[in-house]
């Protein structure tokens, strides 16, 4: 294996392991912000030393093991209490290399959950609770969080490194709220969750569409919560949302990687399981008997197209409707964009496009790369080719994703084709 060959690898373990080593370390040391030093200690050290060395048969332990090593000697040239190493030594048995992974996977309890808890304490406002279990837990880079904001990289940058300081200075439990503090914390995990799954089902940057494993951790989140939440609608709704979204994993991309769109899709090939388990979800959440909120809207909108035998039987009045219940409840600049699409496909692009040129105006959609990807659409559906080429040519220069940007200008292309043939 070449020295790309193993920094690929390695980069690619990272993105699996570095959530449960964070999590492993932070109930051992009981600070966060330390938690992720010591695991980034272990990455350095693994890119020191794999290279020549080779990739050990269990990755997620060694770095584990690497960590404690570190978390060690940081305790001991910092001369902590003896009380201290008592702790830490009382954990250390649950975390032998043999079997690092069986203590990792466990039931409600898991420290993954603690972990998402810790990072979404009250002591944290809101923007920082998202921005830090994001990184902490989704593996996300702070530009790649900042992207899913709309907001500035150093601005996350600042949220991320003053949330650490706080959990430490306020000595946050690393523990799973019960109770009333469990609702008042739902919220914002539900919303981490939510953007996690969403980061993993179009990736903002990088060379591949999806990051499948990413979903399958929020997923794996979202259902230990409708356990312990039983009695929150929303939190089914999300799981509905999630379980239906996953049930597509096989026909997003080509066998060469590249994206295709849902009403092109082989709905043959979705999974009949995972939209059986995400409609049942849905359906909890209604019988719970209060109104739908924002994640089981969106599940209801993805049940539509789930149970649409082929995309032109999808009930897109119903679709336009639910979009505008969301706005209702969760009104923002792109859940205007969906009900846009959604008006297009139920009554003519026209329709449509008059709510996307409105869009234009709003500041946070300026580098929305989606924005000019859907005015494209609907342009070229108008015959407006030459204007359709500009937007999903601006479209490619707007997003991160190199798989998305050669599906627009592919689109682009096709404009130039269109327009010639118009023009013989």
């Amino acid at each position: 294996m070449n020295g790309s060959s193993v920094q690929r690898t390695i980069d690619a373990i990272w993105r699996i392991e570095s959530a449960k080593l964070i999590a492993g370390l932070a109930r051992m040391v009981r600070d966060v912000g330390l938690a992720e030093d010591l695991a980034q200690d272990a990455l350095v050290i693994a890119l020191e030393r794999w290279p020549s060395t080779g990739i050990p048969d269990n990755p997620g332990a060694w770095l584990m093991t690497a960590a404690k090593r570190r978390a060690i000697d940081m305790m001991r040239r910092s001369k902590l209490r003896d009380q201290k190493y008592e702790e830490f030594g009382r954990g250390n048995d649950l975390y032998a290399e043999d079997d690092v992974d069986l203590a990792m996977d466990g039931e409600v309890g898991d420290d993954l959950l603690r972990l998402i808890f810790t990072t979404c304490h009250p002591v944290l406002s809101k923007e920082a609770r998202v921005a830090l279990t994001l990184r902490l837990l989704g593996g996300l880079t702070t530009d790649e969080i900042a992207h899913a904001f709309l907001i500035g990289e150093s601005t996350i940058a600042q949220r991320i490194v003053r949330a650490k300081r706080t959990l430490s200075a306020s000595r946050v439990a690393f523990e799973v709220p019960v109770g009333e503090e469990l609702k008042e914390r739902l919220s914002t995990v539900l919303e981490v969750i939510y953007l996690m799954f969403n980061e993993g089902y179009t990736a903002t940057s990088g060379g591949s569409w999806i990051r499948p494993l990413l979903c399958q951790e929020a997923l794996r989140l979202g259902r230990i919560l409708a356990e312990i939440a039983a009695g929150e609608p929303e939190v089914h709704g999300l799981v509905a949302l999630m379980e239906i979204q996953s049930s597509r994993f096989k026909t997003r991309v080509s066998a060469a990687g590249e994206p295709i769109l849902l009403m092109d899709q082989n709905r043959a090939l979705w999974d009949q399981l995972l939209i059986r388990r995400g409609l049942a979800a849905l359906e909890r959440a209604r019988k719970l008997g209060r109104p739908l909120g924002p994640y089981a809207l969106q599940a209801a909108i993805s049940a539509c197209h789930a149970q649409a035998r082929t995309a032109s039987e999808t009930d897109w009045a119903r679709i336009a409707a639910l979009y505008e219940a969301l706005s209702r409840v969760m009104p923002s600049p792109v859940v205007e964009l969906n009900r846009a699409v959604a008006i297009a496909m139920a009554f003519g692009p026209a329709f449509g496009l008059q709510i996307v040129d409105e869009l234009t105006a709003e500041p946070s959609m300026k580098e929305y790369h989606l924005l000019p990807s859907v005015r494209g659409d609907l342009l070229a559906k108008l015959g407006r080719i030459d204007e359709a080429r500009f937007e999903f040519e601006r479209a490619a220069s707007l997003t991160r994703n190199t798989r998305e940007q050669e599906l627009l200008l592919k689109r682009a292309a096709e404009c130039i084709s269109t327009d010639s043939d118009l023009k013989k």
